[in-house]
């Protein structure tokens, strides 16, 4: 059985991460809503589980050192928010594509996978990008969650080789 909320946490971090490269270096308010899509709080003004979770990915991707930010503005958004140098450098390095799909990357004229392809057919597509944003921009809008898994996986890996 897969883990939702895993699934939901990669896809969170790779929106959050290429949000703020496509900010980078100017500071900005980080909506939860433009992560996870609306909520409506409950009759005592909570947030939905998916919302905390979304708001959760974002303080835990500060924590661990990809984003830095100044306030937390109640529990709607990050304010001030941008990428720290190992964030940054991250995202515009190349990433060893053959690392995350294992084999080899594809042409960049090359077109989305046919609907009928398995997972990570999904991850070939997104193989033809030249840095660490462009995979994610693509796996976002070409892949599956497990394409979206595996890059985050090995954006991740990458991370521990940055300071």
């Amino acid at each position: 059985m897969a883990d939702i909320h895993i699934a939901d946490f990669y896809k969170d971090a790779a929106r959050i991460l290429v949000q703020l490269y496509n900010q980078f270096p100017r500071p900005t308010m980080l909506f939860v809503e433009d992560i996870a899509g609306p909520d409506t709080p409950d009759e005592f003004g909570l947030h939905s589980p998916r919302h905390q979770s979304c708001l959760s990915t974002m303080l835990w991707l500060a924590q661990t050192g990809y984003l830095r930010y100044e306030t937390l503005v109640r529990q709607e958004a990050i304010d001030q928010a941008v990428l720290t140098q190992r964030g940054f450098t991250l995202l515009a390095s190349p990433l060893p594509v053959h690392d995350v799909v294992g084999f080899e990357a594809l042409p960049h004229d090359s077109d989305a996978p046919d609907s009928d392809a398995n997972p990570s057919d999904d991850v070939q597509a997104a193989a033809r990008a030249d840095n660490g944003v462009q995979l994610l921009r693509d796996v976002l809008k070409h892949g599956s969650s497990t394409a979206i898994e595996q890059v985050m996986l090995e954006l991740f890996r990458q991370a521990r080789h940055h300071p």
